[in-house]
């Protein structure tokens, strides 16, 4: 029987087109099943025929396509992240932030030691969006309340880790987190300390478990200091711009407050620019805290004292409990990172 050579069909970038198990099957005239099984290892095809297909697949350049075959066997080996604060962010390279590229270093690295490949993957909660099977678990940075991705995956039976927690539901999934509300207690004790008296909590305007935790915790701690909250909401893709927008309208009011703590540290490096600006000195007239480190917080003039959520560890523990699930039948249902608060310049002893 004469061989048909594959075809080598240029696309549109002028790449030849990859050989297919249709091609090794044509050119043996034997049907796919009988390609598929021998190439896998399995039925009763002869030594002679799996001989045969094999090394026609090799003559032609055909090689399974790894996550094709990992569907057929019911496991991809392949882990899916999804950082939900930059689905709905407008950019996934925001300005300053490092946070989540901590994250996604360390658990992509973390995935390989434990025999998986990480992949980045956009939101795919929306009608239409593709199959979110072809995974098989996910990482959820940050979901949102009644967050429509961590519904999906549940209803579809596929392994979930969220970093935080969806706060209408925290115990839908396997989670890992800071302890926020021991975090943002250390950062309002230290500005107190430091002579603070009127705290303006800023928080951002995500609905996820890091805000919802720290507006709650501050509340609860102004109420046992006797003091009125203060909580205002900055979106957090304003970023510095936003920061600095509110510092001009608060710190022109009368009842202007001695000291800020701003959940994000793009909104706090903002803020401490435009009091610069309106004649204000940090710390002297003003006590200014963040609850992430951001570049914006750690190159601040004067550095902005600010909370390192311990990024690296959040995303190796995310992805080590998924493989303890995944791999282990694990029942572990929460992992804590501890968070540190960084002291600089913009709450030591004012002058």
């Amino acid at each position: 029987m004469a061989r048909r050579a594959p075809r080598t069909d240029d696309n549109e970038e002028g790449a030849a087109r990859r050989p297919t198990i249709h091609d090794v099957a044509a050119n043996l005239g034997v049907s796919l099943s009988t390609v598929s099984l021998a190439l896998n290892g399995k039925g009763t095809i002869s030594e002679q025929t799996r001989q045969r297909v094999v090394a026609e697949a090799a003559r032609v350049g055909y090689v399974a396509h790894p996550m094709a075959r990992g569907l057929r066997a019911g496991r991809t080996n392949v882990l899916a992240l999804s950082v939900r604060s930059l689905d709905f962010g407008g950019s996934y390279r925001p300005e300053g932030v490092d946070h989540f590229s901590r994250v996604a270093g360390a658990a992509a690295f973390t995935a390989l030691d434990r025999g998986f490949r990480l992949m980045l993957v956009p939101s795919t909660d929306a009608p239409g969006d593709e199959d979110p099977r072809w995974a098989d678990g996910y990482v959820i940075e940050d979901p949102r309340s009644n967050d429509p991705l961590v519904e999906r995956l549940v209803m579809d039976g596929i392994p979930v880790v969220t970093i935080g927690w969806d706060p209408a539901h925290k115990s839908r999934t396997a989670w890992v987190s800071n302890d926020d509300k021991s975090a943002t207690r250390q950062v309002l004790d230290l500005l107190a300390a430091r002579g603070g008296r009127d705290i303006v909590f800023v928080s951002g305007t995500e609905p996820n478990s890091w805000n919802d935790v720290a507006r709650r915790t501050y509340r609860a701690w102004a109420r046992e200091h006797g003091r009125t909250p203060r909580v205002l909401r900055l979106p957090e893709d304003g970023g510095v711009e936003a920061g600095a927008r509110l510092a001009t309208e608060l710190m022109g009011q009368p009842d202007a407050p001695d000291a800020v703590f701003c959940q994000t540290g793009r909104h706090a490096g903002g803020f401490a620019y435009r009091c610069r600006e309106m004649g204000l000195e940090v710390p002297r007239d003003l006590l200014i805290a963040a609850g992430n480190d951001a570049e914006q917080a750690r190159n601040s003039d004067p550095p902005i004292t600010a909370v390192d959520l311990g990024a690296e560890s959040l995303g190796r523990e995310a992805v080590e409990l998924l493989a303890d699930i995944i791999l282990d039948g694990s029942t572990e249902r929460s992992r804590v990172v501890p968070a540190r608060l960084i002291e600089r310049a913009s709450t030591r002893t004012r002058r």
